[in-house]
């Protein structure tokens, strides 16, 4: 098992999301990742979607975190990212950040 994974994401906040500066509501936000996981599913491109819609600094760099171990990432998001192979999109995953998609890269 991998001590280290790299990855890139699309997050969402939403109003009362930690550290948020997000004026969509939960339900919004809910909504619009599901959109865009239907996208990336139909062949959207991951890094473009980042750009355009994640509220995550690595936004600018098409939603990539680079490499990070366990430990550095809140649980579900870990989770997620250490229990995909490389090359897999995740589901939609919530944190209390607000919505993620992931995929695993590294």
């Amino acid at each position: 098992m991998s001590d280290t994974v790299r990855a890139s994401h699309i997050l969402l906040m939403y109003q009362g999301s930690d550290r948020s500066t997000a004026s969509r509501s939960k339900d919004e936000a809910a909504t619009l990742i599901g959109q865009l996981k239907t996208q990336i599913d139909e062949g959207g491109d991951f890094a473009k979607l980042a750009e355009e819609h994640s509220d995550c600094p690595s936004s600018k760099k098409g939603g990539d975190l680079g490499a990070f171990g366990r430990g550095q990432m809140v649980g579900a998001f870990e989770d997620s990212a250490f229990g995909m192979d490389v090359g897999a999109v995740s589901g939609v995953v919530e944190t209390g950040f607000g919505y993620h998609v992931i995929t695993r890269t590294g």
